[in-house]
């Protein structure tokens, strides 16, 4: 990616001691977006609440507290797509080894997870289990676009000079998420953010939230790409036969040279 690449010269800035006031059109944004949106969302997070609450026990949606603006602690919300009471050592332990590698930031359950509900994947992948987060952008606390909100762990890891990222509002969609999200590394997270804070505009805003729907395709298709392989893999490198599937069983030299044999004493006989 040519964008990545230049953003990668980009000397790192230590973080502001006050960042800029959030502008007046990103907030004029956001609510008009969703106002127009609510129509499509309400059924649709609707429908999402109810196949929570049919499928698995517990609340429909889950609360954890982020780091937002500035630093500042929030409660934010999503659509429950774990089991109730899972370890949360699990995901800090996969979270530090991506912060210190140089992997791509490829969540847990891509490769399977079993602690995630049925249909869970599904929302995660398209990204429909973050949509309760529309309530966090009406509370003043989230955008439209952002940076990914962290957790408390993940920011007492930051070095100075990543803690940029928290100059704006952390948001549902940003430029890391379309700038190809999984295939990036952390360090390559925290600059598209960079880039962003220093160059949000209303056109860039726009920009990406058209970009959004694309990325999840891709992001979909990526997430079906490595079940298969992952099941191929499971298989020992070997596609299972359907129980459906006809084998045709060609005849041997030997069954064939007799066949024509016998044609041709029948047709001497005649």
């Amino acid at each position: 990616m040519n964008h990545l690449q230049k953003i990668k010269s980009e000397d790192p800035l230590p973080i502001e001691p006050e960042s800029r006031e959030i502008p007046g059109w990103k907030r004029t944004l956001d609510i008009a977006l969703i106002l127009a949106a609510t129509p499509v969302l309400l059924p649709v997070m609707l429908f999402i609440a109810l196949t929570v609450r049919c499928t698995s026990s517990g609340p429909v949606l889950f609360r954890q507290e982020r780091v937002g603006r500035r630093g500042k602690l929030f409660r934010c919300f999503k659509f429950r797509t774990m089991v109730v009471g899972n370890n949360t050592a699990v995901h800090q332990g996969h979270l530090a080894n991506l912060m210190t590698s140089n992997a791509p930031m490829v969540k847990m359950d891509m490769n399977g997870d079993p602690r995630i509900i049925p249909f869970g994947l599904t929302l995660r992948t398209m990204g429909l289990d973050e949509l309760p987060q529309i309530f966090n952008v009406l509370f003043g606390q989230m955008s439209l676009v952002g940076p990914r909100p962290c957790v408390p762990y993940e920011y007492q890891q930051y070095l100075p000079w990543q803690k940029e990222r928290f100059n704006v509002l952390p948001g549902l969609t940003g430029f890391w998420q379309v700038s190809g999200k999984n295939n990036t590394t952390f360090e390559e997270m925290i600059r598209l953010d960079i880039h962003y804070v220093r160059n949000n505009s209303v056109w860039f805003d726009l920009k990406i939230i058209l970009k959004t729907i694309p990325a999840l395709v891709l992001q979909v298709l990526e997430m079906v790409s490595r079940r298969k392989m992952a099941q191929i893999a499971e298989n020992g490198g070997m596609v299972k036969f359907q129980p459906s599937t006809k084998l045709q069983v060609q005849p041997s030299p030997v069954s064939q040279n007799r066949r024509m044999s016998g044609q041709i004493k029948n047709q001497q006989s005649l």
